[in-house]
This record gives structure tokens, C-alpha cells and sequence, in this order.
């Protein structure tokens, strides 16, 4: 259960860009991305998806496998995500919550939608398989490689 990809974006609309390590703030998420700070609703500041789900898209699109193209913060591996939601976890040094399940959105629809895929069958495609939003409770760093860990019930 490891990190395998970091993604942020520094301003809404623009490109992602991949990281080695990011930085976090309790309750702001992400140093430097889109969403750092923002508060409208409870896991907005950090996004995962799994790799598999992301590589099963791929596949049955035949397209080429391109794990940034949910444009989630963190990808990844080994990790039934749809598990965390209301459970506290670390990666690396950070201390998370699941909140809830990150479904698709039109947007999403739209980006990976094309000629023999509309934007509703993408978002279909997404609902129960989109990632999880978490809340971040801890100051820290996670890098690229990172264990995913539980937290040990009390």
C-alpha cells in the first residue's frame, strides 16, 4: 500500500505537475495547489485514486495508461480507497481522514470523453471508482513511495 504518484496544480484550470514530495498543513492541504486553504466542504484539499482503477480505465479505452488524468493529488497502489472513508490513516508523516468518495463530476466527464466515449459514460464509468477525499490532520511531507498505514484500533 504505497504512494506510487504526486500530483498538485498551482492555479484552477491550469496543467498538474508531478512531484517527488509535497508538504501539507492540518485543515489546509496542499503547500502550493489549487486548493490550498479553501473550506467549502470537508475533503477538498487532498484527492487519491488507485492506480488499478485508473490503469482499468486505460485498458478498456485503449488508450495509453496516463495516471494523472483524474487530476487527483495522490495515486495509489495496493489500496481499496472506498475503505478509508471515516477511517484515519498516515502517509509518510501525515495523519489523514477519509470523508467520503471522490465521484466524478462533469468536468472529468469532459476531459477523457472523445468520439466513442461521451462525458456521461466517463462520469458512469467513475461513480463508486473515483478516490477518496481525505482532511488533513497533521503538519508534514509525503513522498513519492510512501506507506499507506492504518491507524491500530484502540
Amino acid at each position: 500500500m504505497i504512494i506510487e504518484r504526486l500530483f498538485i496544480s498551482p492555479e484552477s484550470g491550469t496543467p498538474q505537475y508531478e512531484c517527488e514530495r509535497i508538504v501539507l498543513e492540518r485543515g489546509k492541504g496542499i503547500v502550493g495547489d489549487r486548493n490550498f486553504g479553501l473550506s467549502k466542504y470537508p475533503g477538498q484539499n487532498l484527492t487519491l485514486v488507485e492506480a488499478e482503477e485508473i490503469e482499468r480505465f486505460c485498458t478498456k479505452q485503449g488508450r495509453a495508461t496516463d495516471l494523472s488524468i483524474t487530476r487527483r493529488n495522490l495515486v495509489t497502489r495496493g489500496i481499496r480507497l472506498n475503505d478509508l472513508v471515516n477511517t484515519e490513516f498516515t502517509i509518510g508523516n501525515v495523519r489523514l481522514r477519509g470523508v467520503e468518495l471522490c465521484e466524478p463530476c462533469a468536468t472529468l466527464g469532459r476531459a477523457l470523453s472523445n468520439e466513442s466515449l461521451s462525458a456521461a459514460a466517463v462520469v458512469k464509468h467513475w461513480v463508486g471508482h473515483g478516490g477518496l477525499r481525505v482532511d488533513v490532520l497533521s503538519d508534514g511531507e509525503i513522498a513519492r513511495g510512501a506507506d499507506i498505514v492504518l491507524a491500530q484500533a484502540e
